[in-house]
């Protein structure tokens, strides 16, 4: 990952600010405010994404294959980004890929999805990076009951860190691919300022401290908004 520029997202151009919406609360489906991700990857271009690994059998651009649902800014121009969870989603695969000892294959958006994603709904595991559906392992198709349990069952094994949505057919389960992740992690460079510093933070009268929506300004915006 070395050749991965890390970025605060909270100073990037105006235009990719509104769509990935660094620090700001967004809630989960039972009405739970979670912090958006605030640091992230810059994959300059789909050769980049290719080619660097985030664990030694996954590279970049599995994590942020999409279609037309995606933002045209997460989707048509370069560079994209990847929240720094990414790298330990890819560490848990890694060691799914291991104990199967088979190919894991990452749905088609079923990685990394922007706030701005048509299938975003409410704050999923997705837009921190740290969310993954899989459609096939090895020979095996993710698209019954039985493999599904079969490979979840694996997966959670392996880490008490890693949660599989249930087989079923309603809100919150899943019936055509496995979905794991690793919760809503916000991983934080050396050096860098915390995900809300002090200064982020001001007193309601009501509910105390309340973290502020961390946001750059229009004056950061640089060539490349335009």
């Amino acid at each position: 990952m070395s050749n991965l520029r890390v970025v605060d997202a909270t100073r990037l151009p105006k235009v990719y600010r509104d769509v990935l919406r660094p620090g700001e609360l967004m809630h989960d489906r039972e009405g739970r405010a979670r912090r958006l991700p605030r640091w992230f990857f810059e994959v300059p271009s789909w050769e980049a994404a290719l080619e660097t690994d985030l664990a030694p059998h996954f590279k970049v651009w599995e994590f942020l294959n999409v279609d037309v649902r995606e933002h045209e800014v997460q989707r048509l121009r370069w560079p994209r980004y990847l929240p720094l969870g990414v790298s330990m989603l890819a560490a848990a695969l890694e060691m799914l890929r291991a104990h199967v000892g088979t190919y894991v294959h990452v749905a088609a958006n079923g990685g990394y999805r922007s706030p701005a994603h048509r299938l975003t709904h409410h704050a999923s595991t997705h837009l921190w990076g740290t969310g993954v559906n899989l459609y096939r392992i090895g020979d095996d198709w993710l698209d019954d009951e039985k493999t599904i349990n079969r490979y979840s069952r694996m997966a959670r094994s392996l880490s008490p860190g890693i949660f599989a949505l249930p087989y079923g057919h309603g809100v919150g389960e899943t019936d055509d691919q496995l979905h794991l992740d690793l919760g809503y992690v916000a991983v934080v460079p050396h050096g860098a300022r915390s995900e809300v510093d002090s200064a982020d933070i001001r007193v309601d009268e009501d509910e105390g401290p309340v973290a502020e929506p961390l946001r750059g300004t229009d004056e950061d915006e640089t060539e490349t908004d335009r």
